[in-house]
């Protein structure tokens, strides 16, 4: 069995503990491409974390597609990953594609206006979005303002950080005021390459459910 197909079977699992079957949902990733993250690209960790991910986006997802989009100090909204043409996808579609800025500094906020302009602006949808959102570390203070002002949109931000930086800004999303609801949360792993499956899926899907809940109820979904 392909890996994969291995991966869709583990999240379809969790899926079921975490009562989120049948649930339809759009599915993004939004990867770090800053200096530091250059190795993790190199020995294709990057590349695992995209297919996790989209095995999660064909449980979810009408079309099982998996939105993508990478950023340091620029950003890129790239073409969606599906299980058509997941394999290579990072270095065809970001390492070797000439127009993505690569292995500067890290802007959290120019991206996270752009995903909110592609799921609330140009594809009105009443399925909600779950952005998954890789980060290693030194996140800006500004993310604040795109989370807040998304609190009352249909969109969840799933924040994951790698590494031993600084999480400081991340750490304090639960305590975070002035949103309508809550609608972001993070987890810290020491590195990727050592999580199973079972377990990143089990981190990934935690605070989902309760937004998802708590989002019906206010009417956002």
């Amino acid at each position: 069995m392909s890996s994969i197909n291995l991966k869709k079977q583990t999240a379809k699992i969790v899926l079921e503990k975490k009562n989120l079957k049948g649930v339809m949902a759009r599915v993004g990733i939004v990867l770090d491409i800053s200096g530091s993250m250059r190795k993790l690209y190199r020995q294709g960790v990057v590349q695992e974390a995209v297919e996790r991910v989209l095995a999660v986006a064909s449980q979810f997802d009408d079309d099982g597609a998996l939105d993508v989009w990478v950023y340091d100090n620029e950003f890129s909204r790239l073409p969606a990953v599906t299980e058509k043409d997941f394999v290579g996808y990072v270095e065809r579609e970001i390492l070797n594609n000439v127009g993505v800025h690569k292995f500067g500094r890290n802007d959290e906020p120019l991206v996270m206006e752009d995903v909110i302009k592609k799921y609330v602006n140009e594809e009105p949808s009443q399925d909600p979005a779950f952005i998954v959102f890789i980060n290693d570390g030194g996140c800006k203070n500004g993310i604040k303002r795109f989370i807040v002002e998304s609190s009352t949109k249909p969109l969840f931000w799933q924040f994951v950080g790698i590494g031993d930086s600084n999480f400081d800004v991340l750490r304090k999303l639960d305590s975070m005021e002035g949103r309508f609801i809550d609608n972001a949360n993070f987890f810290h792993l020491d590195s990727m390459e050592t999580i199973t499956d079972e377990h990143l899926y089990e981190q990934l899907l935690d605070e989902f459910p309760i937004w998802l809940k708590e989002a019906k109820e206010q009417r956002i979904i």
